[in-house]
């Protein structure tokens, strides 16, 4: 199994960090889309950028909230491909604030980053666990209980053991077996 790309305090801090980091950007969105397509040099941008918005929100309050941040995390990057592709289409020769967009693109492409590695991290803890759990079963399928094999035990307690004649018949049913 392949080392983890960040251990696994290392890994969760990081999902913390990026789930502050959507409830801040989702925040932004959700409430002054108009200030965010100005600086991007959107034209009718306002209500896909609220959406954009509301998906950071509920994937910051996921990574915040749940015990298991992994589909939270690659929500996340798939978010991240949504942004990358508003942007690259917002990104052209009629845009008077290309800048501000190719800010903005490498800002998104940064962040992108740091969620494939926490995703991919938390991907290889999960791996791990499991690896661990199966390691932890025991596989007792290929065992009898006996010393020998079955082929050798087979009537090795004839003439060895005998069975009282009061345990031949339950305490119950004694007094019909003596009728």
């Amino acid at each position: 199994m392949t080392q983890a790309a960040l251990d696994r305090t290392s890994t969760n801090m990081l999902a913390q960090g990026l789930g502050w980091f959507s409830l801040g950007l989702g925040t932004a969105e959700l409430f002054a889309p108009q200030a965010v397509a100005r600086f991007l040099g959107m034209r009718d941008g306002t209500t896909l950028i609220q959406s954009y918005g509301l998906r950071e929100i509920a994937a910051g309050v996921g990574l915040l909230t749940s015990q298991n941040a992994k589909p939270w995390m690659v929500s996340r990057v798939g978010g991240d491909v949504i942004d990358i592709a508003t942007l690259v289409a917002n990104f052209g020769k009629d845009n008077p604030k290309n800048g501000n967009v190719a800010f903005a693109l490498a800002a998104v492409l940064g962040v992108t980053v740091a969620d494939v590695v926490c995703t991919q991290s938390l991907q290889q803890h999960e791996q791990q666990l499991l690896q661990r759990r199966r390691q932890a079963a025991r596989d007792y399928s290929r065992r009898s209980g006996f010393s020998k094999p079955a082929h050798e035990m087979r009537g090795a307690a004839i003439g060895h053991v005998t069975i009282p004649e009061d345990y031949r018949t339950p305490k119950a049913l004694r007094p019909l077996n003596a009728a």
